[in-house]
């Protein structure tokens, strides 16, 4: 596989800028569906409002889960270079300055219809009241969990950087072990729980991070982003493919704790196929990058930070549109994907950006 730098793969950059478009594509099919969960909605009125719920359902299941996998693929190696004095340093400056930036900055901008909705409440109480931090609960959470990476090394010496090629088996294991913790953790933390203060939206979804943000790490150490075969794509999407029917459909057609088993095996084995069979088709057929692909992963971060003001912006501007909902959510897309990489390369021109984004 041809590299960018010595520990940084074309792919995996190329596969950062698809998944942050699905962040955009995500918050859009909010925008418009019926889990009223962001900043501006506004709630279908027709039936193509379903279509945009399982969208999100479909996104949730694996997207985040992946980012973290990737911020554990890199997490080694960075550390390696750096020490942990600099790397601690540099998480923070990269993550934390970022992570203020939005809290300070951007949430009064994204949550203009709470501000101008507040009444008589003073600004500085609504805003406390209101805390959270939006889309950085990721950047958030990254940061404890680097934090704690920080803390094992003190602890433990690293994996030794071997190859060894990953089999079915201890994929099949961790799907399953992935199930089973994820269950386990919706009888305390059930679906829907939303955590305020610390804002996260989906804190019934930690299994997953977590797993997945040490999957990645030990996968750097091992060669695995390298070394799945090239079929493991198609089994991967086969997986995710034949998981829906038989686990997903059933899960939304029963209650109690057979639908949260069912639902927390889906997620499983969709993430799983869904994050193999994007990982090796990319690898196989994404691996380069030009001077468009450079560009879109430079500010694939930004991107992801200033996105709220861009969507919440288009919905007022397209409030007025009265037509289907998957409709205002095509058009709000259109604009919207690059209206956030020009707004993402204006942010990036700022001096002393470039540093921090």
């Amino acid at each position: 596989m041809k590299t960018l730098t010595g520990t940084r793969l074309y792919a995996i950059d190329n596969l950062r800028i698809v998944l942050t478009a699905l962040v955009v594509v995500h918050h859009a099919a909010i925008t418009y569906g019926n889990i009223p969960l962001w900043y501006y909605t506004e709630p279908a009125q027709d039936a193509t409002g379903g279509a945009l719920d399982l969208l999100v359902v479909a996104d949730q299941a694996f997207f985040m889960g992946f980012f973290f996998l990737i911020s554990g693929f890199f997490t080694p190696g960075s550390y390696d270079r750096k020490g942990a004095r600099v790397f601690v340093r540099d998480r923070l400056l990269r993550l934390g300055v970022p992570l203020l930036a939005y809290l300070l900055l951007l949430r009064p901008l994204a949550d203009i219809g709470g501000v101008l909705g507040r009444g008589d409440t003073p600004f500085w109480q609504y805003y406390l009241r209101s805390w959270d931090p939006g889309p950085m609960w990721f950047v958030e959470v990254l940061i404890v969990l680097a934090l704690a990476y920080v803390g094992w090394r003190a602890l433990r010496a690293p994996l030794d950087p071997r190859p060894a090629p990953l089999t079915v088996r201890p994929v099949v294991l961790f799907a399953l072990g992935l199930a089973a913790a994820t269950f386990l953790w919706r009888l305390i933390v059930p679906s829907g729980t939303y955590w305020p203060v610390i804002g996260l939206p989906t804190p019934y979804f930690l299994p997953q991070y977590v797993s997945l943000f040490v999957l990645g790490c030990v996968a750097h150490r091992r060669g695995w982003f390298e070394t799945l075969p090239a079929r493991a794509a198609g089994l991967g999407f086969t997986l995710a493919g034949v998981a829906t029917p038989l686990l997903l459909v059933p899960s939304l057609l029963t209650t109690g704790a057979l639908s949260t088993a069912l639902m927390a095996a889906w997620e499983s084995a969709f993430a799983v196929g869904m994050i193999i069979g994007l990982t090796v088709w990319f690898r196989e057929r994404h691996h380069t990058q030009g001077p468009r692909g450079r560009f879109l992963a430079e500010h694939a971060f930004t991107v992801y930070i200033i996105h709220p003001l861009v969507l919440v912006g288009l919905g007022w501007a397209l409030s007025p549109l009265d037509t289907l909902a998957v409709v205002k959510f095509a058009a709000m897309l259109v604009l919207a994907l690059p209206l956030c990489w020009w707004l993402a390369y204006l942010v990036r021109s700022l001096p002393g950006a470039r540093r921090v984004l």
